[in-house]
């Protein structure tokens, strides 16, 4: 940006301020300012000497100890933020010159926009010297009415030297600190205004603002937000920009679009009854569908590498810490961490996060049949002065419905095909005379994946991958820490087994009857295997992935009890009970058992869920960083994991046992790694949209999902088990790692039972099932040890001839063992054990030949 010194204007712009301020008008009202300004200070010193002389030395050294103008910057400016490994190694700079904020001068900024931000922000700012009188007491009045300061007075002027001279502006520690910045900010507003023009500080201030979305001045939004420079917006963009300002999270045009839109309104209606601009104007501004063709387009302003997915999270993260803890505005929060020069420990492991890089982007572990998706964005001006702005959802019409194709889907199998059918719609729909404004396509790997390691003692995120592919550019869509998906079975352990046995009084042991069960809304549930298998243990439960006897179980320890463990793992995306306009949305139901939620579950959060179970039952939350320090040193923030017990050790150490099962014997074995103990779960949704695997060492925990972007089915449901596999075998490798086993806790004993009723063995009987031996070892916490014998098998005398159960004149018998089936089980229907239980016809029968 040019300096304030050498400001060069054209004579329109010259003219419009020599009159302004040279005008007899403006003289009188400068002065009368200052002297109303003086007056009050007087007034206040008048107040103060009646108790004490001390007051008026106080505002005195306010007075004098405010930055003297002429050192005053009010240019942006600062230091580079340095991030570190979790050995003090460094990751990355983080930049606001040249990659955040792209400097524009006032004359490249449009009229419309300037008076989109001035009508929202400082309407008097041309009729004002520095501060508003009539903004002060309207706040006032405000105050009192409503005993809130919700009302600002702030003008132009004072928000540029908040932003830049003030470096706690907005976030003192006592209310005298508000007070003295406060008097400073109105007292150098003055003072700035008598120095430098008013388009000066305007255009200062246009290059200084936070509009979201890592976008600081109106030129990286116009660039983010609609793929062209400042020069470039229409009224209507110009206020969706102005919307941002008051708070850029929540006005954010693309995370919250319909709170951007009011206030968008809210811009346009001060701009029409301020006279900048026609009804007609008016009009076409808030019938212009806007927000429809702002994309997540993240346009590279400079030549460095874009932020890995692990920086990405960790920018998130301490901004919103920097918030939540120090009181920062989003603005502050941003230019500490970009211009700030803090120092952030952070916890990745390079040399782990290398290893998960590399095997996600690895195509090898992958289908061999994959594809591109793409993120199109296309602006034209047509030769009548018409816009249009085109994206990927038009292609995707134009297929699907204009050449009635409905099987056509934006997968293609080359960036070059898929360059052909934006080709061909541009031929049909663009002509000769056009303008292009601007124009992005981004290419995506389909199906996509990310993955997330924790050490589960402390909390300490190692790595996190978004995604596989290329990474465009910084803070892009993240699908591990943003994106939720369905889980699928990888809840069943969580919402189900967790619970049951931690809290219900069921053990590994207890059976649950496999047979056809429907839910409160009559569905039938259905296992993902043909048929059933009748009578099976809560480990063959958790081993096998089992929906019917996990639905069954839930049911009987009521949802609401699995919510709780859920939100007690940590999960925050989970909806206890939502009002919406087509009716109340609640997770507390029996989909739980089976992952089916409202809104799905991120990746670390899922990592961090299973970590809990790998720590003995207690959770740790995720952390991405340690320490932050300041400029000179000084720590600011330091991050630790809030921990809090979920599980008795002792249920932590049965889940992890039956887990080991997972990868040893069940449908998780791809993802065993060689030598080392591993337990974990695999995650299917319903329709094979979401695949995961969550799984842990004594080392580590890590998991991973990978699916399609817009929720297609996949054709492989299990190269992610391999994957996993690979990844970890390689970090053991890398670091060291050997086998060790989980400590197993004094409580837990070992004792045999029957695997049909889960009750002690009947002597002679159930190691006889005429299936085979069905008496094994479980574990147990002390006094859970069940004491009644199998009630779920039967030995019969047959009658050899009548072959009905014998009586005692019958010569000619032979004992046979026969499972029966629990009381109230529905016989019509065949399970996998039904040739092992005695029908009904031949226990209520008696030999009558004898």
């Amino acid at each position: 940006m040019k300096g304030i010194d050498n400001m060069k204007f054209g004579m329109k712009q010259v003219t419009k301020k020599r009159l302004a301020l040279n005008s007899n008008t403006k003289k009188i009202t400068s002065k009368s300012l200052v002297w109303l300004f003086k007056g009050v200070l007087v007034l206040i010193v008048v107040a103060v000497i009646t108790v004490g002389f001390a007051g008026f030395g106080m505002i005195k050294g306010i007075i004098e100890t405010a930055p003297e103008v002429d050192d005053i910057s009010i240019t942006p400016s600062g230091y580079y933020t340095v991030v570190y490994d979790n050995n003090g190694k460094q990751i990355t700079k983080l930049l606001k010159s040249g990659s955040n904020r792209e400097s524009v001068t006032i004359d490249q900024i449009p009229e419309h926009l300037q008076y989109a931000f001035i009508d929202i922000e400082d309407e008097r700012f041309y009729e004002h010297d520095g501060i508003d009188i009539k903004g002060i007491i309207r706040a006032g009045f405000v105050a009192i009415k409503t005993r809130s300061l919700s009302q600002g007075a702030s003008t132009i002027t004072q928000q540029l030297l908040k932003n830049n001279v003030f470096e706690n502006g907005g976030r003192e520690s006592s209310t005298g600190a508000l007070i003295r910045r406060k008097i400073q900010e109105q007292y150098l507003a003055l003072k700035l205004e008598k120095s430098f023009d008013k388009e000066i500080i305007l255009e200062n201030y246009l290059n200084t603002i936070n509009l979201g979305s890592d976008t600081l001045g109106v030129q990286a939004a116009a660039k983010r937000y609609f793929n062209k420079g400042v020069s470039k917006l229409t009224i209507s963009e110009s206020a969706v920009l102005a919307a941002i300002t008051q708070n850029p999270t929540e006005f954010n045009p693309v995370i919250n679009p319909e709170n951007n839109a009011r206030r968008r309104e809210k811009v346009l209606r001060n701009m029409l009854n301020n006279g900048h601009i026609t009804k007609e104007e008016f009009d076409e501004a808030i019938n212009d569908d806007v927000y429809a063709r702002i994309k997540s387009t993240n346009v590279k302003t400079s030549k460095s590498n874009p932020y890995s997915y692990f920086v990405d999270a960790l920018i998130d993260q301490v901004m919103e810490d920097l918030q939540e803890q120090k009181g920062y505005t989003e603005t502050q929060a941003y230019n500490a961490l970009f211009s700030g020069g803090l120092s952030i420990y952070t916890t990745q492991d390079t040399e782990i996060q290398k290893i998960c890089d590399e095997e996600i982007n690895n195509p090898d572990n992958y289908p061999t049949k994959t594809y591109y998706s793409i993120t199109w964005n296309y602006s034209v001006e047509h030769a009548d002065g018409t816009v249009d702005n085109y994206s990927e959802v038009n292609i995707d019409y134009f297929n699907r419905v204009t050449l009635d194709n409905p099987n056509f889907e934006m997968l293609f199998e080359t960036t070059e095909e898929a360059d052909e059918y934006v080709k061909a719609f541009k031929e049909e729909f663009i002509k000769e005379d056009d303008e292009v404004l601007g124009e992005n396509i981004q290419y995506t790997l389909q199906p996509q994946a990310s993955f997330t390691v924790m050490d589960q003692y402390t909390g300490e995120v190692k790595a996190i991958v978004g995604g596989r592919g290329k990474k465009s550019a910084s803070r892009t869509f993240n699908r591990a820490v943003s994106s939720p998906r369905q889980p699928g079975s990888c809840f069943k352990v969580l919402s189900t087994y967790a619970p049951a046995i931690d809290n219900a009084g069921y053990t590994l042991a207890s059976t649950i009857d496999d047979a056809p069960f429907a839910d409160v809304n009559g569905r039938l549930v259905n296992n993902w295997y043909e048929g059933y298998r009748g009578m099976s243990t809560l480990r063959d439960g958790i081993r096998d992935s089992m929906n019917v006897i996990t639905v069954k179980l839930l049911t009987e320890i009521t949802p609401q009890l699995g919510f709780d463990y859920l939100m007690n793992f940590g999960f925050t995306t989970l909806v206890e009970n939502q009002e919406t306009e087509y009716g109340v949305y609640t997770d507390i139901n029996q989909s739980l058992a089976l992952g089916g939620i409202t809104y799905g579950v991120t990746n670390l959060e899922l990592c961090a869920a299973y970590a809990t179970i790998a720590n003995a039952g207690v959770y740790n939350s995720p952390i991405l960083y340690t320490k932050v320090l300041d400029h000179d040193g000084n720590i600011i923030l330091e991050s630790k994991s809030e921990s809090h017990t979920v599980l008795k050790e002792t249920t932590a150490w049965l889940l992890t046992d039956a887990m080991r099962d997972v990868v040893t014997s069940g449908t998780g074995g791809l993802a065993n790694v060689p030598n080392m103990y591993v337990a974990g779960k695999t995650g299917t949704t319903t329709d094979d949209n979401d695949i995961w695997f969550s799984g842990y060492t004594p080392y580590l925990t890590a998991t991973i999902w990978s699916g399609f972007d817009d929720n297609g089915r996949l054709s492989d449901t299990s190269y992610h088990n391999r994957l996993w596999s690979k990844i970890v075998t390689r970090i053991d490798e890398a670091k060291g790692y050997t086998y060790k086993e989980f400590e197993k806790p004094d409580s837990i004993e070992r004792e045999m039972v029957c695997s049909i009723s889960g009750m002690l063995p009947a002597k002679g009987i159930c190691s006889k099932d005429p299936a085979g031996n069905q008496v094994h070892y479980e574990y147990f916490v002390k006094n859970t040890v069940p004491t009644d014998e199998c009630n779920l098998h039967t030995k019969l005398n047959i009658c050899n001839k009548s072959h009905k159960i014998a009586n005692k004149d019958c010569t000619k018998t032979t004992t046979q063992i026969f499972r029966l089936r629990p009381e109230g089980s529905d016989l019509s229907v065949d399970t996998w054990d039904t040739p092992y239980v005695a029908p009904p016809s031949l226990l209520k029968s008696k030999c009558r030949l004898h």
